[in-house]
């Protein structure tokens, strides 16, 4: 069984565990009613639509 000779320090640990770097953008869409940028399989935080249909009632 493979045992290391020498303890890892935190800095070359948590260089190896790091993966902040690979992490992308999230994606917008638009939406189909208003055209605000919202997230994707989302209800539009502006107008309250998804997928065409009104499913929060917002108030202007």
């Amino acid at each position: 069984m493979a045992v290391p000779k020498r303890k890892l320090s935190h800095a070359r640990k948590n260089k190896r565990r790091s993966s902040v770097w690979k992490l992308d953008t999230p994606a917008f869409s638009t939406c189909s009613h208003c055209g605000e940028l919202k997230a994707p399989h989302r209800v539009c935080g502006n107008c309250g639509y998804y997928n065409g249909r009104q499913i929060i009632n917002k108030e202007a």
